[in-house]
């Protein structure tokens, strides 16, 4: 939506900023910034900082078990009827035992180490194309990975990362509209410094949502426009909808400025037909609005009748590429790739104006650069070891292998993330109350304290009025995935049970839990809260 502003600062409700509380302090919570502290991020949120402080305790058990001598203590830190935590509230693969990409580490070592290519063996330590993709890489990378690179990245990265997205849509790509990121978060905090110049600019996000973006825009001053995904029909979007809440929006004095998708989605794990992806097009250029296309998650789809297609591919293929401003993010902390310490992503920007991709390139700057360590990861991940390489075998077995996981894990509990629905008793939602908490952070709590299962409360994500949902990966691994699934059917009955059961009126209609085989180190057929994925 194209809506003309003049200059100046962001503004707020009276058009003047509020006066800070006086105080004798340098700094305080009660003056600094309120949008820091209004904003929320609810897979590192409450929940979160509770298991730490459990793991810690465990930890501290495990070592007064034993005592400094290996003789162990009767002194108990704090008692849990569990050995570990488990931790299914982000996607975090490699903290969970998911085995990193050999060809990957070995460019990266070589690059991170160049002294090593000189060594008499190299040639028995290293397969010939690991030697060559490094060697093509530092001469290309002034300075090595220790030093500065462009501010958009270092030129030969964006245009492996170009080359390998014109083969993936089948249609060019120009390393110009490149930009690489330390993750795909950065560049969500560009568009948002880009577009949000007070507090009556916005931006449609799904519902639910991963809360990056209602972070995100709480912090730069901009107003979240939801457009809701329908559970009812596997979390889908209705563009009527859409029109719907962008008209709402306009009668509340607000201009929309683009609108986010987040496909495959997060947290609810659904990928969206192509038709619906072209209505979202169309809809995004008749209402000129960016469209930021968050599609992190490409090598998460386990529904055989889908398949994954980037918003550019079919942009280029409706011949409206150039009328919708699209910004595509994607990370290498995902899929099989799995490296999310290392902060390697990018953003492909197309249909932007050259002098507002400048003060894109402005952005970049301020940052100086991304690291380069995932700058090269990135390149890797989107240029891997082709057919008659000596890596590829390996590289293949090691793709197939975790992919192949990952599925059997997600026939599980349905995708990469599943957002299960919980009915929730009437006394549990008076206790929360009383605790001036959600249903739903109550029932994760207890959760995390009698299984040590750590998922995220669905109303950090956002959700239907009336409804309860968890946040859960199926990340951990398939030895451990089916004690977490009888786990979770064990506490749900128990909580019903602690909190007096449902009520015929909140059972009609709906069926409180369906049955899951949890083969692969689970324990037979268990029944797990209803999955919607």
């Amino acid at each position: 939506m194209s809506c003309s502003k003049g200059e100046g600062h962001r503004l707020f409700a009276g058009g003047h900023p509020p006066p800070l509380p006086r105080t004798n302090k340098a700094i305080s919570v009660s003056n600094i910034n309120r949008r820091v502290i209004n904003s929320e991020y609810a897979v590192r949120g409450e929940i979160v900082q509770l298991a730490q402080r459990v793991a810690k305790d465990l930890a501290e058990r495990a070592e007064r078990r034993l005592g400094n001598n290996g003789v162990s203590s009767s002194t108990e830190v704090v008692d849990y009827p569990f050995e570990r935590v488990v931790w299914c509230n982000i996607g975090n693969p490699q903290i969970l035992g998911q085995k990193p990409i050999t060809y990957f580490r070995q460019v990266l070592a070589l690059c991170e180490f160049p002294q090593l290519l000189q060594h008499p063996q190299i040639a028995d330590l290293f397969p010939s194309d690991v030697i060559s993709r490094a060697k093509l890489l530092l001469h290309a990378i002034p300075g090595g990975v220790g030093a500065y690179s462009e501010s958009a990245g270092a030129a030969v990265v964006r245009e492996l990362v170009s080359g390998a997205i014109s083969r993936r849509d089948g249609h060019p790509s120009d390393p110009d509209n490149i930009f690489m990121t330390d993750g795909a978060s950065p560049a969500v905090h560009y568009m948002m410094d880009l577009l949000l110049r007070d507090d009556t600019d916005g931006l449609m996000v799904p519902i639910p949502q991963y809360p990056l973006y209602s972070a995100t825009l709480t912090l730069y001053g901009g107003q979240l426009v939801p457009y809701t995904l329908d559970e009812s029909k596997g979390w889908g979007l209705d563009v009527e909808q859409l029109k719907s809440q962008l008209a709402d929006a306009k009668l509340r004095g607000l201009c929309v400025r683009g609108m986010v998708v987040i496909n495959p989605g997060n947290p609810t794990g659904q990928c969206l037909p192509r038709e619906n992806m072209e209505e979202v097009l169309k809809f995004c250029a008749a209402e000129k609005l960016v469209l930021i296309a968050d599609e992190v998650y490409q090598a998460n789809i386990y529904v055989k009748e889908r398949e994954f297609f980037s918003f550019k591919k079919i942009a280029c293929e409706l011949g409206i590429l150039a009328d919708v401003p699209l910004v595509s993010l994607h990370s290498i902390s995902k899929g099989f790739i799995g490296e999310c310490g290392r902060r390697g992503g990018y953003m492909e920007t197309t249909g932007f104006p050259h002098a507002v991709k400048e003060q894109i390139m402005k952005l970049a700057s301020i940052n100086l650069c991304p690291n380069l360590s995932g700058q090269i990861c990135c390149a890797l991940m989107m240029n891997p070891p082709a057919p008659g390489e000596p890596s590829y075998e390996t590289y293949m077995q090691e793709k197939t292998g975790t992919l192949g996981s990952l599925k059997r894990r997600a026939e599980l509990l349905g995708a990469l993330y599943a957002f299960p629905r919980v009915r929730i008793p009437l006394a549990a939602c008076a206790e929360a109350t009383r605790l001036g908490k959600q249903p739903d952070w109550l029932y994760c709590k207890e959760l995390l304290q009698a299984t040590g299962i750590v998922v995220v409360p669905g109303s950090g994500f956002g959700q239907a009025d009336g409804t309860y949902h968890f946040r859960t990966t199926f990340l951990p691994s398939e030895e451990d995935i089916g004690m977490v699934v009888q786990s979770l059917s064990t506490f749900h009955a128990k909580f019903l049970t602690k909190y007096g059961g449902l009520t015929a009126a909140e059972m009609a209609g709906e069926d409180e839990v369906v049955e899951v085989v949890a083969e692969n180190g689970g324990n037979g057929a268990g029944k797990v809260p209803a999955l919607v994925a």
